[in-house]
């Protein structure tokens, strides 16, 4: 019995996530206000009642999406070597938050419609707070791993906040401008301001 439950659960969190694919795959190309459960059972080629079964409210359905894209991007993170110096993990996990490659631009698209929506939904919001809370940890470790014993909790939070600022701040800009920022400058940028903080 606990097996067939368990295979139920993962069946049910399989289909969350491909319905969370197709909602993701109409944000990045059209936008998420053109997002309802009519276009995501269209995108997925299911039945509306099929979307209204995994999610039970529209907002249930963007949460799900929101947290399903910062998984994605954090699973890539994850499987960067550890075996790697400091600096140049931190540099590679970064980059993964830039639009530097299709995939990569889409999930950067979909993420500051996420976040500018999240000033208006609480359930977004609070994706949005974890997500951020989560990164700037995960900062203050890579640097307090590069920076050396003589910065105190304090000034890897400050450092952690600021680079985040920088990488929000570039992605910003090469999603609302394309062709503003062409991937090696966004690179280039990225490694100028690790080599200030983290050399």
């Amino acid at each position: 019995m606990v097996v067939a439950v368990s295979e139920v659960g993962r069946q049910h969190s399989a289909k969350q996530q491909e319905l969370a694919d197709a909602l993701l795959g109409i944000a990045a190309t059209r936008g998420l206000d053109q997002v309802s459960v009519r276009e995501v059972a269209a995108a997925a080629g299911v039945s509306i009642g099929t979307v209204q079964h995994y999610f039970g409210t529209k907002d249930a359905m963007l949460v799900f999406a929101f947290r399903h894209v910062v998984r994605r991007t954090r699973a890539r993170v994850a499987r960067i070597d550890p075996r790697l110096p400091p600096r140049r993990r931190l540099g590679l996990a970064l980059r993964e938050l830039l639009p530097l490659d299709a995939e990569r631009t889409a999930e950067c698209r979909v993420y500051l419609a996420f976040a500018a929506r999240a000033a208006t939904s609480p359930g977004l919001a609070a994706v949005q707070e974890e997500t951020l809370t989560a990164i700037r940890a995960d900062l203050r470790q890579a640097l307090a791993g590069t920076a050396g014993a003589d910065h105190g909790r304090a000034t890897l939070e400050t450092e952690a906040r600021l680079l985040l600022a920088v990488v929000d701040g570039l992605m910003f800009d090469a999603v609302t401008a394309p062709g503003t920022l062409a991937p090696a400058e966004l690179e280039a940028a990225l490694d100028t301001y690790l080599d200030r903080i983290a050399p």
